[in-house]
């Protein structure tokens, strides 16, 4: 595929990124150019995901975005080697619960919520605040993951729908916080083929599929592609948009 090169000289910060989603971002950031930085929990799996760039277009940091001291050094991190920052992609995200919100428990809810909404307005808040990264001078771009569970009710997701549909009210104000200098979208995937969601899909990927307009589940370069759009000058009047990316589900009364 002949993939263009819009992000040459842009530095980009995708959290959660040692695999899936996130991986296949920062993967599609740096073949357009962009040198990365990548963040997860696991050290081991950000060395395998580091191995997958080239040399020298990706620091990698371990650790947790809901944990402050985390995302300080981080950023640190990223003025000192890089020098600045573009482009902020939130897509760290957990979902350790699957059932009713009306049997749910409750300290589940905050860790997901602290996690999927504290957290990601914790890295933008801080990577406005941050002097050594000139996010608002260099004109930033911000983009968050959430999900179609956070567009309508899915089964058993209640809990990380809501926390995804905060996430793209958060995505909607900031960018009318935040304009003319920075623009903020959000793309919410259906089911993507990672192992994240595979409990979703595994083993009836075909009647999974059925679902859907298109006729398949989503794959990381899908996500990805449009990512790298928004945070392109291609999208340079593009802001404050919810991009659904699910193959026609929901269009055609479909739900994950």
């Amino acid at each position: 595929m002949d993939i263009p090169q819009r992000l040459t000289g842009k530095t980009a910060l995708i959290t959660g990124a040692s695999r899936g989603i996130g991986l296949g971002i920062a993967q599609r950031l740096v073949a357009e150019g962009a040198t990365v930085a990548i963040t997860a929990r696991k050290a081991e799996g950000l060395a395998e995901a580091a191995q997958t760039m080239p040399p020298g277009a990706v620091l990698s940091f371990t650790g947790k975005s809901d944990d402050a001291t985390h995302r300080a050094a981080v950023l640190d991190g990223i003025a000192e080697q890089l020098g600045g920052l573009d482009i902020l992609v939130n897509n760290a995200g957990i979902n350790p619960v699957f059932g009713p919100l009306s049997e749910v428990d409750l300290d589940a809810v905050r860790k997901i919520l602290e996690v999927n909404v504290i957290g990601t307005l914790g890295w933008v808040q801080e990577v406005l605040a941050h002097p050594g990264l000139a996010f608002r001078h260099r004109r930033g771009c911000i983009v968050n993951i959430y999900s179609v569970a956070g567009r309508i009710p899915s089964p058993g997701l209640g809990s990380y729908g809501v926390s995804k549909a905060a996430n793209s009210h958060l995505a909607a104000t900031l960018a009318v916080e935040l304009g003319p200098e920075i623009r903020v979208n959000a793309v919410a995937p259906a089911v993507v083929k990672t192992d994240f969601a595979k409990a979703l899909y595994a083993g009836r990927e075909a009647e999974v599929a059925a679902q859907y307009p298109l006729n398949r589940l989503g794959t990381v370069t899908d996500v990805a592609a449009a990512v790298a759009y928004l945070v392109s000058e291609d999208a340079s009047w593009v802001t404050g948009q919810l991009l659904t990316l699910d193959g026609g589900l929901l269009t055609a009364g479909g739900r994950a």
